[in-house]
């Protein structure tokens, strides 16, 4: 999906374009942006498995790492 213009004469012939069907106002799918679907989905449920699993000791460990590498670079 494009950005809509700023241009008020290229706002308005958008508009018309999308009311007209020539062009489609949605995002792309996954498949149209050239990704696999499946990847997607294990995407999607990466970040939650991973905080399920992890021990508190670990999660201190990246943490700390984290704070170190962020203030380092002050």
């Amino acid at each position: 999906m494009k950005k809509r213009p700023r241009d008020p004469n290229q706002l308005g012939k958008l508009i018309i374009d999308i009311a007209t069907g020539q062009v489609e106002d949605r995002p792309p799918t996954p498949e149209e942006r050239g990704k696999d679907p499946a990847a997607v989905a294990m995407g999607k449920k990466g970040g939650l498995r991973r905080s399920e699993t992890l021990t508190k000791e670990r999660r201190k460990q990246i943490a700390t790492k984290a704070a170190k590498t962020r203030w380092s670079k002050a």
